[in-house]
């Protein structure tokens, strides 16, 4: 399945100065495959896989020194073949199982640079928050689930997907209702490149289900790798009930019972360092950096993928392919979970504003920096429904230049009003480029 984060591997490959490079992102999201994919086209095979999880008897040629020599010396020995620096791909899979690993990486940089490394691990987080990380000789490039773009692809909607980025604002009925129905697909299956994969092979599902439920059961089982951090229970009940909180403002006590607001929090920390969880913090649009006034106390969340987040809340084959607008669903949450994830997946980091006295009740879905600019957006689910909020911000802040609406109706614009309503699925094609 074609991902789009191969196009940034080829730039990293051509770059005159590059680093080894670091793929980050959560379980299953698809990095291992991708990785030795972009090995075998752009390296024409020469790609070496060492995977630190399934040969911890390697870890030795790590923990002698740090001398880069001898280790592609020792490494040769391993995969039985000569490594050629400037013509082959070393891939350390799993790296996280050996720190000496990765602190080795900033050497490959510093001794031989020609050699291209790319080094990739589930709940990688966890030991770099262990280790003092290399910073300036490692370059970072984070991978997330399958965006709506990559799922057209997928599910042989490339057609489609040019149609739209051919005509960007004005589409036919048709257009429009194909693409409403590949995003109502979309919601329910999600991003998980295994999900996305047997839904394109087979259209069913009931299938998807079950391959959700099985990698909820996977995160699950790692929760048993942070014993001495959490409480497995406690965890188990932020995951599962943090998952129907998004769009609202977290507070610890309705993600879990029965335990205390400091373990809730530990628990949701460490589903957010796993990747589960993004937070979303509170800040003032007054200007950019918008992380300067943002808040550590007062944010919401965003779920990993919104395919998982429908499974883990129970949403049913006949609900999922229900003839409602698809940002019904768990009452507009769903249509927020699809933007914050698709801003995510293109670099940004969402934020968002709610009304700075306890007396008011204003609040904007997300704020988001684009071109040194804060732009307020607010995602409504259905066809009506007032924008008081959104007209404050507006109001208050002359300086911002536009606020978006995101519903599930055509494109269409207020310039006297500074709006601009837009369809789901144009979020990246309208928000998206960097």
């Amino acid at each position: 399945m074609k991902r789009f984060i191969t196009e940034k591997l080829i730039a990293w490959k051509e770059s005159k100065n590059r680093k080894p490079l670091l793929v980050r992102g959560a379980r299953q999201t698809g990095k291992s495959w991708i990785i030795n994919d972009f090995g075998k086209t752009s390296f024409h095979g020469n790609i070496h896989t060492i995977n630190l999880e399934k040969r911890p008897d390697i870890h030795r040629i790590f923990k002698l020194n740090y001398d880069i020599n001898r280790i592609i010396s020792d490494l040769e020995i391993v995969v039985n073949s000569k490594i050629v620096p400037g013509r082959d791909l070393i891939f350390f899979d799993e790296i996280q199982e050996c720190e000496e690993a990765i602190l080795s990486l900033r050497y490959f940089y510093e001794d031989l640079p020609k050699l291209h490394v790319i080094a990739a691990g589930s709940l990688l987080e966890f030991s770099l928050q262990n280790i003092p990380f290399p910073v300036g000789r490692v370059q970072i490039m984070n991978m997330y689930p399958m965006t709506f773009y990559e799922f057209l692809e997928a599910t042989e909607k490339s057609i489609v997907l040019e149609k739209m980025k051919e005509q960007k604002e004005e589409f036919s009925q048709t257009l429009h209702d194909t693409l409403n129905n590949s995003l109502k697909e979309y919601f329910t299956v999600g991003g998980m490149p295994e999900c996305v994969k047997s839904f394109s092979e087979t259209r069913s599902i009931r299938d998807v289900f079950e391959i959700q439920t099985d990698l909820l059961v996977t995160f699950r089982q790692d929760f048993a790798k942070y014993a001495g951090r959490a409480d497995k229970d406690c965890l188990y009940s932020v995951m599962t009930n943090g998952s129907n909180q998004i769009g609202n403002q977290i507070k610890y006590s309705a993600l879990a019972e029965g335990f205390s607001s400091t373990t809730i929090k530990n628990a949701f920390n460490l589903l957010e360092t796993a990747r589960i969880f993004r937070r979303i913090k509170a800040t003032s649009p007054l200007g950019v950096p918008l992380e300067s006034l943002s808040s550590n106390k007062k944010f919401k969340a965003a779920f990993l993928d919104i395919g998982l987040m429908s499974c883990i809340n129970g949403i049913s084959e006949n609900i999922a392919l229900s003839p409602d607008n698809v940002t019904s669903v768990f009452r507009g949450k769903a249509a927020e979970q699809f933007v914050a994830q698709e801003l995510i997946a293109a670099g940004h980091s969402p934020y968002y504003w709610a009304g700075d006295t306890s007396t008011s009740s204003a609040e904007v879905d997300f704020l988001i920096e684009k071109e040194n600019s804060v732009i307020p957006i607010e995602v409504k689910s259905g066809t009506g429904g007032r924008l008081r909020s959104l007209h404050m911000i507006l109001d208050k802040y002359p300086a911002i230049k536009e606020g978006l609406v995101i519903s599930n109706q055509p494109f269409s614009s207020l310039p006297e009003q500074r709006l601009v309503f837009l369809p789901l699925y144009m979020v990246a094609e309208y928000l998206c480029k960097k």
